[in-house]
């Protein structure tokens, strides 16, 4: 089976055609014009993942919602699950960029982390 993809590793966006094999390491893939094209598209086949953005609430009556982030790529067939735990945090600042704001979200090994500092 063959799927087209767009390469998002950089800013060339190749055209990629990916073939599956049993053995990820086989998969068949072409159009990239880097050696990042054919690692994303054996990852977009076995394991696809995105950096997700989100807003989670906080006390401050000024500015109610604080911009979070996944630390890393998280697993795509997680990220429904993952935002009805985010809208469930209340925070309260002071909050800094980067500071962690729940660790090892559903159990990924990933952290959601502040997008913003907050005083």
């Amino acid at each position: 089976m063959k799927k087209e993809l767009i390469c998002i590793s950089c800013p060339q966006g190749c055209r990629l055609t990916a073939e599956y094999a049993a053995d990820p390491a086989q998969a068949e893939v072409s159009g990239n014009r880097c050696p990042r094209g054919k690692t994303y598209a054996i990852t977009e086949l076995t394991d696809p993942r995105r950096v997700v953005t989100a807003v989670v609430p906080t006390t401050d009556s000024a500015r109610p919602v604080l911009p979070v982030r996944t630390s890393e790529p998280f697993p795509k067939g997680k990220i429904a699950e993952l935002l009805n735990e985010l809208y469930k945090i209340k925070v309260t600042p002071p909050i800094s960029l980067g500071e962690v704001i729940q660790k090892n979200a559903l159990d990924t090994g990933i952290d959601i982390i502040s997008a913003e500092n907050r005083n």
